[in-house]
């Protein structure tokens, strides 16, 4: 046990230490985690069990295996976000699938490019793609007074389902969307203009924002994301304005209401700027 938790201090610090980008780590755990897998399997050929190129389909499977559970361990001990653990796991199991089921090399093309419109700045934000729900729209329509226009900014819109929404009921509004990955926003776009929505869609990061410019800021965003929206928020937003947090809490910082959205709902976490 003492070797165990020795094994884990040391690794956490060595990740710690290079301080690397979320994409980055990943890659970096996904070879050192073939490495390890690698290594194994040498080992039962230098014991004459198998020549690498001649191993059954079910050791080569198990090795497969081993190398989503190790890469998955390493993604849990240098504390990467859960989604990443999960993606950890399943990719070198998908590969292995679609490697097995002789997949055309055009659908991995067009994989990757739907993924890359949908997540390619995921990296840098820590932010993946979240869509809301209704019910969920429908509670953050309270927030609004019912005779007091605001001028609201839904950060990371997706496909633009929360401002057309708001820009529908409450048309005195002025809703803005913004969204850094291009094809949501592009879908949000030609949404809005083919149900004529006043809602208006911007692309880019809403770190270059000024929120003094908005009196209600609406957010679903992630975990790793909620401190420096924070000091943002802070910063910039002018005072008795709120900030809406769909489902992340910010870590150290006590809300000034918590609301369940609906039934089987995550929590609404709002802030009144002092």
């Amino acid at each position: 046990m003492y070797l165990k938790f020795n094994w884990h201090q040391m690794l956490r610090l060595f990740f710690n230490k290079i301080n690397l980008k979320p994409a980055t780590l990943a890659v970096l755990i996904q070879a050192v985690a073939f490495f390890f897998v690698f290594s194994f399997a040498w080992i039962v050929k230098s014991q004459s069990l198998y020549v690498i190129s001649a191993m059954p389909m079910w050791f080569i499977s198990f090795l497969v295996l081993m190398q989503a559970t190790v890469a998955a361990w390493f993604a849990n001990i240098t504390n990467m976000a859960k989604w990443w653990r999960w993606i950890h796991f399943i990719f070198p199991l998908a590969v292995w699938v679609m490697s097995q089921l002789h997949v055309p090399n055009a659908i991995y093309l067009i994989g990757f490019l739907l993924s890359l419109s949908l997540y390619w700045t995921t990296f840098r934000t820590q932010v993946p793609f979240f869509p809301s729900t209704a019910a969920v729209r429908q509670q953050v329509l309270t927030f609004i007074p019912q005779h007091q226009p605001m001028r609201i900014i839904d950060i990371g819109s997706g496909l633009g389902d929360m401002s057309m929404y708001i820009a529908k009921v409450r048309p005195d509004c002025l809703v803005n969307g913004i969204e850094i990955a291009p094809l949501p926003w592009l879908i949000s776009v030609v949404r809005a203009k083919l149900k004529g929505s006043k809602a208006d869609f911007r692309i880019g990061d809403y770190r270059l924002l000024n929120f003094a410019n908005y009196d209600l800021i609406f957010a679903y965003l992630s975990p790793a994301a909620m401190s420096d929206l924070w000091q943002k928020a802070q910063a910039e937003m002018r005072s008795g304005a709120l900030l809406i947090s769909y489902e992340f809490e910010i870590e150290g910082v006590e809300s000034t209401e918590v609301i369940q959205a609906g039934d089987n709902e995550k929590m609404l976490y709002v802030w009144k700027i002092k």
